[in-house]
């Protein structure tokens, strides 16, 4: 049996499922998201969690840059 749903109740569905897979996204450590994204990408998981780390940091009003590369050269 089919059921019929409004097209706000769809667009409400919808959000909700892209909200939970944002929030599993953001819940994961910079470096596994670096590494996920990396496959099948030109970039290396490396330069990846160097673009995140500097995100973060500039999401957070902190000197982005440096806390990056030094993160990056001490692993």
């Amino acid at each position: 049996m089919t059921t019929v749903i409004t097209r706000e109740q769809a667009v409400a569905d919808a959000r909700h499922v892209l909200d939970r897979a944002r929030a599993r996204r953001d819940a994961l450590p910079i470096r596994v998201a670096a590494e996920q994204a990396a496959a099948g990408s030109f970039r290396s998981a490396d330069e990846i969690e160097l673009i995140l780390r500097r995100l973060h940091h500039q999401a957070q009003g902190t000197a982005p840059a440096r806390a990056a590369a030094e993160h990056l050269h001490a692993a």
